[in-house]
């Protein structure tokens, strides 16, 4: 049997609407070219559909709405993390232990950049970068002596109380988070060396009212009011960070909108849901995905290809990795170009760091409803002023609506749909598919076997 009868064969029997039509011999050419330009039209209208689906599976898997129906949410309270800025007591006892007391106070200077290093090193650069570098410069391993200037939490955070009769020790919660600020200390968080899993409870609901977070904070500081998965960056915004120092009482007042996702988003790809999860991590700088921590991944990325290292506060680099003061001098040198981060669509002609980052499918919503602060509040019993700053993060009220991401077009979505057209306008299911591999494997093999008996 040759192709042309296998062909045959199987258009006749086929359950392709139409198909037994076009080879039948007992109709006319005229009615075999009506149904060949029926079936043509129809399997056109078939593809034109299955793209159209295809297209919208692709580009509108995912709907991001408001939901107002407020029952009985949950709402955690944000990541709170504490960052240090300034410590002239520990830079001053670290210099006195490296070069004595009748040292160069600009090695000071020196310390405490490289201690609170933001980008920039300009006293490092001008007094230990140039051809004559004062006595005492420091030229390489710049992390060990900003661990030794930092503070550790119990200097960095006296007294912690959440809500109005709930006491604990702050260190027993807010753990360290190695950051490209440096070493910060967090409650709340899932990106914190954490190894016991010890979580404060903070949950505010309709029996507790909006939670209220208060905290003494012992240095200068920035505080950072963030989601569990967000982490204190360079280029963090104003919204998310309170500057406080001490002898001065901090009161902000926050609302906040979470994100709840269905479930099936899980199934949705990256691309077609334009987020990823947290535990969706494609980045080297910290365990857990978030927008702020692939802004982080770029800059160091950035730092590697332009100066061959990176700075020696970037998280979860090798030490082989960190600047000396050459790779310090180059950092400076493009400072501008490092310290921006810009979207890909719009890096022509800009100057910064492009990076193309999607945001956690889990990140909140912080805005700030009230700012006020105080002087002079703290006091011991003499009266006296002390060098503590009193801080109040407090929500503004329960949250009474959230953003909800749903899946409008999922993978069942695209069968059923893609089977209803083949369906409607062909004919098709998956068994008619399966008869073509029969007609043009099995089948001939099977008539091959039968007339080989039938010679016998």
């Amino acid at each position: 049997m040759g192709f042309r009868d296998v062909w045959k064969e199987y258009m006749k029997n086929s359950s392709l609407h139409g198909a037994k039509f076009i080879v039948d011999e007992k109709y006319q050419y005229s009615e075999k070219f009506f149904w060949v330009v029926c079936v043509l039209i129809s399997w056109m209208a078939s593809v034109l559909l299955m793209q159209a689906s295809l297209d919208a599976f692709q580009n509108n898997a995912i709907s991001f709405v408001v939901e107002t129906s407020f029952l009985d949410w949950k709402t955690h309270f944000p990541s709170i993390a504490i960052c240090e800025v300034k410590n002239l007591d520990g830079v001053q006892e670290i210099s006195e232990r490296l070069w004595g007391v009748d040292h160069d106070f600009t090695l000071e200077e020196v310390l405490s950049e490289l201690a609170y290093f933001r980008g920039e090193s300009y006293h490092t650069v001008h007094e230990c970068g140039g051809t004559d570098p004062i006595e005492g410069c420091l030229f390489s391993n710049y992390s060990q002596y900003a661990q030794l200037v930092r503070s550790n939490c119990k200097k960095t955070l006296k007294e912690c109380q959440w809500n109005a009769e709930k006491k604990f020790n702050c260190c027993d919660y807010f753990f360290p988070m190695d950051t490209e600020l440096g070493t910060c200390y967090t409650v709340n968080s899932i990106q914190t060396e954490n190894p016991k899993k010890i979580k404060m409870p903070m949950i505010s609901d309709k029996y507790t009212g909006p939670g209220k977070l208060t905290m003494e904070i012992l240095t200068e500081a920035n505080i950072y009011i963030l989601g569990e998965e967000d982490v204190p960056h360079l280029v963090a915004p104003k919204s998310e960070m309170l500057s406080v120092t001490p002898f001065i009482s901090y009161y902000r007042v926050i609302a906040m909108k979470n994100i709840e996702n269905d479930p099936e988003t899980r199934d949705v790809n990256v691309a077609q849901r334009s987020c990823r999860y947290p535990d969706e991590n494609i980045l080297d700088v910290h365990k857990f995905y978030s927008y702020s921590a692939c802004s982080v991944q770029c800059r160091k990325d950035a730092q590697l290809k332009i100066c061959n290292c990176t700075s020696h506060l970037m998280p979860h680099t090798p030490t082989n990795l960190h600047c000396n003061i050459s790779g310090l001098n180059c950092l400076n040198e493009h400072y501008e170009e490092l310290s921006v981060v810009i979207p890909k669509w719009s890096s022509h002609g800009r100057k910064g760091v492009v990076c193309d980052c999607l945001p956690s499918c889990t990140e909140i919503d912080v805005s700030i409803v009230h700012d006020s602060k105080d002087k002079g509040i703290m006091s011991d019993a003499k009266g006296n002023r002390l060098a503590i700053a009193q801080v109040e993060i407090e929500l503004s009220a329960l949250p009474t609506e959230r953003y909800k991401r749903n899946v409008v077009r999922g993978r069942l979505d695209l069968v059923v749909s893609m089977g209803g057209t083949t369906g409607l306008f062909v004919g098709a299911s998956l068994l008619s598919f399966v008869e073509i591999l029969y007609y043009f494997t099995i089948r001939p093999y099977g008539n091959y076997l039968m007339g080989k008996k039938q010679e016998k």
